[in-house]
C-alpha cells in the first residue's frame, strides 16, 4: 500500500521542526555510528562525523530531491571507482547513500538494480516497514492492524476486479459532489450546439475562487466513499469531515513520535496506545468512526445472518468484501482498517489531482484538446471502464502531472530487522545492503533525467499519448503502468495496489472538468509551487484556482 503526505505538510512543519531538531541531537549523541555496514557505499551530501550527517538530514528534510539529484549525477563516478560495468547498471551508476535525521538510507538508480528490487519480496524489503518507521502507524493503530494487512490483500484483489460495475455510481457521486461543494452558478440559459462544438464564452458568467487543495480533498473523499461504504454515510459530513482529519492527526502524531530516539518509544501495545492517546487525536478519531460505522456493519451481519453472503441487496463496497475476508473483525478492527485505506488512497489522490489542477490551469490551451477527445468519446460510447480507456490524452495529462510534480521524491523500502530470519539482501552486482537498512528508489531524479524523457523538465501533458501512439505496447505507456524508470506508483510485487480504482477516478474528475467548467490561475499569480518535506512533496495547500460553470446548449452540457 502506498501511504503518502499531501497538503498537511507545511503545518507538519511549523508545529515539529524545533522538536526535530532536538531529537535528531540526541539520536546523534546517543546513536552516533548509525550507519551499519555501509562504509563500501558512498556518501552524499555529508561531511562526516555525526554533526555533519546531522546537518545533512536538515538538508534532508527541507529538499531531499535536491540532495537525490546530487546523488544521481555523482552515480556515474561511483560506478566507474567501484568497477561496475555499463552493462550491468544501463543507466546511471551505482547506489550511494544519504543522511536523514534519524538514519541513513541507500539510493538506487539504476534499472538493473530496481528491476531486482520490484522482485524483492516482502519478507526481504518491506514497504510497510519503511512507512511505519517514517510515521510510526504500528504505535497509533496497534499491532493487529499493521501486522495482519488483510485490507491491503482486498483492495489488490477485489478493487481492480471489481470498480468496472460501479463505473455509473462513480460518475454520478463525482457529477453531485462537483455540484455540491463549489455550487457555482450559471446564467441557466440555453445556447444551440457550434459546428465545431467550441464552447460559447459568455463574459458574464461569474468566476469564483476556489480553495483547490481542500476542495479536491472533499470531492474525493465523498466520491470514494460511495465504493468504499455506499449511501447514505459516503453523503455524511460528519464522515467525510472525519476522514480527510484523521489523515492529518495520524500522519503528525506519528511523525511527532518518530522525532524521539527508539530507546525512547514504546514497545509494548498498552504503551502504545497511552503514547497515542495522550499525543494525538487517533484514538477519538476511532472513536467518531466507530460510531458510524458500528450501525451499518451490525445491520450488515444481521442480513448476512438470515439471508447468507449473497443476499440479492447486498452492498458491492469495501466494507462489504472486508466483512467477507473476515467475518467475525471487531467493529473497531473493521474501523481501523477502513480509516487506514481512506488514508492511503483519498489523500494521495487529493495531492496528485490539485496538481493536474494547477497545471491545466496555468495552462488553460490544453483545456480544449482534453475536452474536444471527451465529447467524441462519450458520445459514441459514454461513460464506461472502456470509453474511460480510450482517454489518452485525459490518461496522459494525469501521468505527466504526477511525473513532473512528484508525489515523493523517492520509492521507499525496508530490510526488516524485526524478523531474525531474514538476512541481508544482496543485489547481483555484489552490493550487499545490511538488514535494518532503508534503501529507496531515486524516483525524482529518474522522473527528471533527460536521457529519459525528452525535455524533461518541460511539463508536456500529451507526452505519454504521442508515445502510446508510436509504440506497438501503448499500454506501458498509461497512467496506471509502471517501470523501472517510472516509479510514481512503485514497482513489481510493490507497486500500489489501489492505483487502477485512483487512475479511474481521477479521469473522470479530469473529464468532468474539462466539460463543464473554465478555469484559470488567480490574477498576476504563477502556478503555485509544491512543498518539500523530507522524502514527501505536496500540492500547494493554501492556492486558489479560478472557476465558472460553462454554458449549457441544447441537449449537450
Amino acid at each position: 500500500m502506498q501511504w503518502k503526505v499531501s497538503g498537511l505538510l507545511a503545518s507538519v512543519l511549523l508545529r515539529y521542526y524545533v522538536v526535530a531538531g532536538v531529537a535528531a541531537v540526541i539520536v546523534r549523541i546517543a546513536q552516533p555510528s548509525r550507519r551499519p555496514k555501509l562504509s563500501a557505499i558512498p556518501t552524499v551530501g555529508s561531511s562526516g562525523g555525526w554533526l555533519g550527517s546531522w546537518w545533512a538530514g536538515i538538508k534532508y528534510m527541507t529538499n531531499a530531491a535536491d540532495v537525490i539529484q546530487e546523488g544521481y549525477e555523482k552515480a556515474s563516478f561511483f560506478a566507474h571507482s567501484l568497477f561496475l560495468t555499463f552493462m550491468l547498471l544501463q543507466h546511471n551508476g551505482a547506489p550511494f547513500k544519504i543522511a536523514t535525521l534519524y538514519h541513513w538510507v541507500v539510493v538506487v538508480t539504476s534499472r538493473a538494480h530496481i528491476e531486482e528490487l520490484q522482485h524483492a519480496r516482502e519478507d526481504e524489503l518491506s514497504f510497510l516497514a519503511a512507512i511505519n518507521e517514517d510515521f510510526n502507524f504500528e504505535c497509533l493503530l496497534g499491532s493487529e492492524i499493521y501486522h495482519d494487512t488483510y485490507h491491503v490483500t482486498v483492495m489488490r484483489s477485489q478493487l481492480p476486479r471489481k470498480i468496472g460495475g460501479s463505473y455509473p455510481e462513480l460518475r454520478d457521486k463525482i457529477v453531485t459532489s462537483f455540484d455540491e461543494i463549489l455550487n457555482l452558478n450559471d446564467n441557466g440559459d440555453m445556447f444551440p450546439v457550434t459546428e465545431n462544438g467550441d464552447s460559447l464564452i459568455l463574459d458574464d458568467v461569474e468566476w469564483t475562487r476556489i480553495p483547490a487543495l481542500t476542495t479536491m480533498q472533499q470531492i474525493i473523499c465523498r466520491a470514494s466513499h460511495r465504493s468504499f461504504v455506499g449511501l447514505p454515510l459516503c453523503r455524511n459530513p460528519d464522515y467525510v469531515a472525519l476522514n480527510i482529519q484523521f489523515t492529518i492527526d495520524a500522519v503528525t502524531g506519528g511523525l511527532a513520535i518518530g522525532f524521539f530516539p527508539k530507546f525512547l518509544r514504546p514497545h509494548s501495545q498498552l504503551l502504545d496506545s497511552l503514547v497515542a492517546r495522550f499525543i494525538t487525536n487517533v484514538p477519538e478519531n476511532i472513536r467518531r468512526g466507530i460510531t458510524h460505522l458500528r450501525p451499518i456493519i451490525e445491520e450488515r451481519r444481521k442480513y448476512l445472518n438470515e439471508y447468507g453472503k449473497d443476499w440479492t441487496e447486498k452492498p458491492n463496497d469495501f466494507l462489504s468484501w472486508l466483512m467477507d475476508e473476515v467475518p467475525d473483525a471487531t467493529v473497531e478492527s473493521m474501523t481501523k482498517r477502513m480509516l487506514t485505506v481512506n488514508l492511503a488512497a483519498i489523500h494521495t489522490s487529493a495531492n496528485v489531482f490539485t496538481n493536474a489542477l494547477y497545471n491545466l490551469a496555468a495552462n488553460p490551451q490544453y483545456a480544449q484538446p482534453l475536452r474536444e477527445e471527451v465529447k467524441t468519446i462519450v458520445k459514441r460510447e459514454g461513460w464506461s471502464k472502456v470509453s474511460l480507456s480510450k482517454m489518452h490524452k485525459v490518461d496522459s495529462f494525469l501521468k505527466e502531472s504526477i511525473r513532473i510534480d512528484g508525489i515523493d521524491a523517492c520509492w521507499s523500502l525496508y530490510l526488516p530487522v524485526y524478523n531474525a530470519a531474514v538476512k541481508d539482501f544482496m543485489f547481483s552486482d555484489g552490493t550487499l545492503i545490511p538488514k535494518g537498512t532503508r534503501i529507496n528508489a531515486g524516483l525524482v531524479a529518474l522522473h527528471h533525467d533527460d536521457a529519459l524523457y525528452e525535455n524533461s523538465k518541460v511539463f508536456d501533458p500529451f507526452r505519454f499519448a504521442d508515445m502510446g501512439e508510436e509504440d506497438e505496447e501503448g499500454a506501458k505507456h498509461q497512467f496506471v503502468a509502471t517501470s523501472p524508470e517510472y516509479l510514481s506508483f512503485g514497482h513489481g510485487l510493490h507497486a500500489c495496489p489501489g492505483r487502477f480504482f485512483a487512475a479511474a477516478e481521477l479521469k473522470m474528475m479530469l473529464a468532468h472538468i474539462v466539460t463543464t467548467y473554465d478555469i484559470k490561475l488567480e490574477e498576476n499569480t504563477t502556478r503555485p509551487q509544491s512543498l518539500h518535506i523530507g522524502n514527501s512533496i505536496g500540492a500547494n495547500p493554501t492556492a486558489k484556482v479560478m472557476f465558472r460553470k460553462r454554458v449549457r446548449y441544447a441537449g449537450v452540457q
